[in-house]
């Protein structure tokens, strides 16, 4: 090898140097940030007080069990098929953990469980196990979960796998050698990692047998639906469905939806969650009787999903109870930049909560036009506060029908995209030193290394200059 090839090759050493360390400066900025949007995400922060006691299940109705993960569930795969089951007297439900102790739910809430696994399994047969998604399926404080769901399974329940709820479900052994979907951009995964199973994408739901599995999030809402028509009767399911009123949702319905994959549209996605700073913080203010459905379409569309804010709930008192009796966990006290309310069109004691604090209490759902879904004036409000692409891009990663919504606002997610562009600048700092370096450490040894043929010239001058006197 020449020294010139070798002088080049030990360039390009140096400038894959600065590439490597700028892209792992770059995915560390990331990894931080993700770890922070997680963080505010799921928390279960709660009092340590006497909590209410579980409600009594009434005689006479099917029982079901809505699984909540020890390490955290989506709220929306929670909270959405409890309600639908909840709205008719043919079911008693309720949610079940590992322990009777607060668990979190994705976009900041806290759930207490009405049950434990142990007290279920000791009871009569569930008649419906819904399974969530959750945050470590695979791992080893989800085993009580996975143990439970294979067990009411064995013993005759139907299993409703909401999204990436059919992750847990797998794990748990119920789904091979059976048909299931999941979240479009988890059944690829799904595939490599449960090949006994065979994965049907661009399905809203499907059933095989006394299993049932749906697409992404607001899915559970159809495949909710469908148990209630299997187990209570088409019009029971039709009554349900059309008080809630999911876009083209009927008994008849198609089961087709869209087969998605990632594109350059959904960076807003990626963007806000890898960049959650200086991004709102807003109060969902919460009150008894509040709607299940209008609470899981509040966290996911403000933060569950979409990451645009990080959301706290808040109410009066550390506790409140939903419309179906759930207990959800709130703050007293926070400092927030917005207070929104869902499911209510005026709250006095929200509102004077929020003037407390120098703020008005919003309330998205006193615009919700008759025959709308829950998630519409949300997704509105995401758009005109935050910016259309992020609300389109929310609904995409619930799998929610969006077309019929009208959005305006600010076309694109600018504080996550400048953050972006921070994190950039800085990622190539750090990259460009190593050669900053080495271009100042040759210069140093160009100046104070001198040249030995110069000296030799000079000394030669030297010699031939005549002497004077």
């Amino acid at each position: 090898m020449t020294a010139a090839r070798g002088r080049r090759l030990v360039g390009a050493l140096w400038v894959l140097l600065a590439v490597v360390l700028a892209v792992a400066a770059f995915a560390g900025l990331c990894g931080i940030g993700v770890a922070v949007t997680m963080g505010q995400s799921f928390r279960a922060e709660a009092p340590v007080a006497a909590w209410p006691a579980s409600r009594p299940l009434p005689p006479d109705r099917k029982i079901v069990a809505v699984v909540v993960g020890r390490t955290g569930s989506v709220a929306a795969d929670v909270l959405a098929p409890f309600e639908v089951f909840a709205r008719s007297a043919a079911f008693a439900v309720v949610t079940v953990a590992d322990e009777r102790k607060p668990v979190a739910l994705s976009g900041g809430l806290a759930l207490l469980p009405d049950r434990t696994f142990a007290e279920l399994a000791s009871g009569p047969r569930p008649d419906v196990v819904v399974v969530p998604a959750v945050v470590d399926p695979t791992g080893a404080e989800e085993a009580a979960a996975r143990s439970f769901v294979a067990d009411q399974a064995a013993r005759g329940s139907t299993v409703l796998g909401v999204c990436v709820g059919a992750e847990l479900a797998a794990a748990s052994g119920v789904l091979d050698g059976r048909r299931a979907t999941s979240f479009w951009d988890a059944v690829d995964g799904l595939a490599e990692d449960y090949p006994a199973v065979d994965w049907v994408r661009g399905k809203r739901y499907v059933e095989d047998g006394p299993i049932v599995t749906t697409a992404g999030v607001t899915s559970g809402v159809v495949g909710a639906l469908r148990v209630v028509e299997r187990l209570a009767g088409p019009a029971e399911a039709a009554r349900i469905g059309g008080d809630l009123a999911y876009p083209g949702w009927s008994p008849t319905a198609a089961v087709d939806i869209p087969e998605r994959d990632l594109a350059l549209s959904d960076a807003p996605y990626a963007l806000n969650v890898a960049f959650p700073y200086f991004r709102p913080t807003i109060g969902i203010g919460l009150a008894d009787g509040v709607g299940e459905v209008d609470v899981a379409s509040a966290v996911e569309a403000y933060s569950g999903t979409s990451f645009a804010a990080d959301a706290v709930p808040v109410a009066l008192h550390p506790t409140i109870t939903t419309r179906h009796g759930l207990v959800l966990f709130a703050t007293t006290d926070a400092d927030v930049d917005r207070v929104v309310v869902p499911g209510a069109v005026t709250d006095p004691g929200l509102s004077r909560w929020a003037a407390d604090r120098g703020l008005s209490a919003e309330f998205p759902h006193a615009d919700r036009a008759p025959g709308e879904f829950s998630l519409d004036p949300l997704l509105r409000d995401v758009a005109a506060t935050a910016d259309r692409a992020t609300a389109r891009v929310t609904a995409k990663f619930i799998e929610y029908p969006d077309a019929h919504l009208d959005l305006t606002g600010p076309a694109w997610p600018w504080r996550s995209t400048s953050l972006a562009g921070v994190a950039l600048a800085l990622s190539a700092g750090v990259g460009s030193a190593p050669l900053l370096l080495r271009r100042r450490s040759r210069q140093a040894g160009a100046v104070s290394v001198p040249d030995p043929s110069a000296r030799g010239r000079r000394a030669s001058r030297d010699r031939r200059r005549p002497r004077s006197g």
